[in-house]
């Protein structure tokens, strides 16, 4: 955990900070998504949802420029992530059942792959609220366990303000929902109010999940070597059940997170490929004629899902089995740099954009979208974090 060192007061001011930021961008989204989709009059079927991409808010909003700007950095957003994610099983993993990391890596990451692949949205967000309910279960009971043997103990002292601007890209890495937002809108049918519910209340679970272990973390560490992992501390527990649960818990957090990303992102190239079906070689390409005719019919109703799945999946795999320290690289770049420009930068600027389209034919309705101070502020804010980020890379590389 990159932020043990700044200390309990900085590092939770920090994140709730982050939260906030990122809670106000995710409002913001939805109503352009929400907008958008009211506009065009979408319509979703009843096994397949049409989703409004961040590619396409750009586009509309922004102009040609913007639409590219968001596509290559989404992107890079979502290859680093599922980078990150299926590195890290494989690590938790290779723990648990003495699997070589890589082989865990593929496997873990194939499991979901083939359920959001075959079950689709409806059975993955099934399974997505099973693994967030025991992984809120295991929790709780490991902060139980923790506070027992100490955990909340030695938190005095202001802590170093001065460390926290190297913490920020890892906060953010762990609470940037936003890459859903397109798909919760369909979802949940463009209902404003259900879609801000379910942002803010969503968005708290991990937010807690995180200040609690923080306490706890910089409690044990504080009773220990500090340069020492929390984790292993907990894991050192006398009760061997204590690193099965540890372990467990951070496998549901990096499934529950990867469900998310791999859905998002699927669903990107999704729209992309439905855009350029009308192209005749890709057609061709993607209906199999040589197939029998049954299992021809089953690709024709597919084919775009598993692609835009494999278009994910194959690159990314072969990226977090082949790079050292996946893992830690993946995250810092997709926080610092990817998440805080698609998620920080852009939407104040379509927000924006979009009103000062829509001036003649504003609506009475008050949205946040339609704050001026507030897309200012949160602009100005994410273009810090990255401006900020720059700064400790050039000195990273310099010392």
């Amino acid at each position: 955990m990159y932020y043990n060192r700044s200390g309990f007061i900085p590092s939770s001011i920090s994140m709730v900070i982050c939260w906030g930021f990122l809670l106000i961008e995710a409002l913001l989204l939805i109503e352009i998504n929400v907008s958008m989709r009211r506009r065009k009059g979408k319509d979703d079927k009843e096994n397949e949802l049409e989703i409004i991409s961040i590619r396409t808010m750009a586009q509309e909003t922004l102009g040609d420029w913007g639409g590219t700007l968001a596509s290559l950095v989404y992107i890079f957003l979502g290859y680093t992530s599922v980078i990150a994610y299926s590195s890290k099983s494989g690590e938790i993993l290779f723990h648990l059942i003495n699997l070589p990391a890589p082989v865990s890596g593929i496997f873990f990451t194939s499991v979901f792959t083939l359920l959001i692949s075959i079950g689709g949205t409806q059975a993955t967000d099934q399974v997505n609220q099973l693994l967030t309910a025991s992984m809120i279960g295991l929790l709780v009971a490991i902060e139980v366990l923790a506070v027992v043997f100490g955990g909340w103990s030695g938190l005095q002292g202001s802590g170093d303000w001065g460390k926290v601007p190297a913490t920020i890209p890892v906060i953010i890495f762990s609470l940037v929902y936003h890459d859903l937002a397109p798909v919760l809108c369909a979802y949940l049918g463009s209902d404003l109010k259900r879609l801000r519910i379910s942002v803010v209340l969503g968005s708290l679970v991990p937010l807690l999940g995180l200040l609690v272990w923080d306490g706890i973390a910089l409690g044990l560490s504080a009773q220990a070597d500090p340069m020492v992992d929390p984790v292993e501390l907990l894991m050192r527990v006398k009760w061997s059940g204590i690193s099965y649960m540890v372990e467990a818990f951070s496998l549901l957090a990096v499934g529950t997170s990867l469900i998310g990303t791999l859905l998002g992102f699927s669903e990107f190239f999704k729209e992309q490929l439905n855009s350029l079906l009308s192209n005749s070689s890709l057609t061709q390409t993607l209906q199999k004629p040589n197939m029998p005719f049954d299992l021809r019919k089953w690709w024709a109703g597919n084919k775009v899902s598993f692609t835009s799945v494999a278009l994910v999946v194959v690159p990314s795999l072969f990226v977090s089995t082949t790079v050292p320290d996946a893992f830690s690289t993946a995250t810092d770049v997709a926080g610092g740099y990817c998440m805080t420009m698609l998620y920080g930068v852009l939407p104040p600027a379509m927000a924006w954009a979009m009103h000062n389209k829509e001036r003649d034919n504003a609506s009475d309705q008050k949205t946040l979208s339609r704050a001026r101070p507030v897309l200012v502020v949160v602009g100005l804010l994410a273009c810090g974090i990255v401006a900020e980020q720059i700064l400790q890379d050039i000195l990273i590389f310099h010392f």
